[in-house]
């Protein structure tokens, strides 16, 4: 069994076991942990932080969500954009060792957060990381 495989299985096992709402899904492009705390959604890619920014990027070109303003002090990176329809986003792409990269994804308003818009979001991520 692959050591990957081996992590995720003891990430899972630990963030369910402590009460933590998590999904465990395969996926070619990283961990494939999702979990969904207080209206973020995060996930963890095995990949490069510059390469999950730019595919995060594209991402959001890709739906038409306008990037407003980008920070960053080297370690993670904070985009802060509007759909469309004028609902915030919030993207926050996170080094967590050379090649894996965090990113966590909140969109909507303080209480009514779009979960739907979250995983679409992250769905068109992991597309362009593959």
């Amino acid at each position: 069994m692959k050591r990957e495989h081996i992590f995720a299985g003891l990430l899972a096992l630990a963030l369910l076991t402590t009460g933590c709402a998590a999904l465990v899904v395969g996926a070619g492009t990283g961990a494939g942990v999702y979990s969904y705390v207080e209206g973020e959604l995060r996930r963890t890619y095995a990949a490069d932080a510059t390469v999950a920014l730019d595919a995060t990027h594209q991402a959001l070109e890709h739906l038409k969500i306008r990037i407003e303003s980008e920070t960053s002090d080297g370690i993670r990176t904070l985009i802060k954009a509007k759909r469309p329809d004028g609902s915030p986003v919030t993207v926050k792409v996170s080094l967590v060792s050379p090649r894996v990269t965090e990113i966590g994804v909140r969109s909507g308003f303080v209480g009514l957060w779009d979960k739907n818009v979250s995983e679409l979001i992250h769905a068109t991520i992991a597309q362009r990381l593959l």
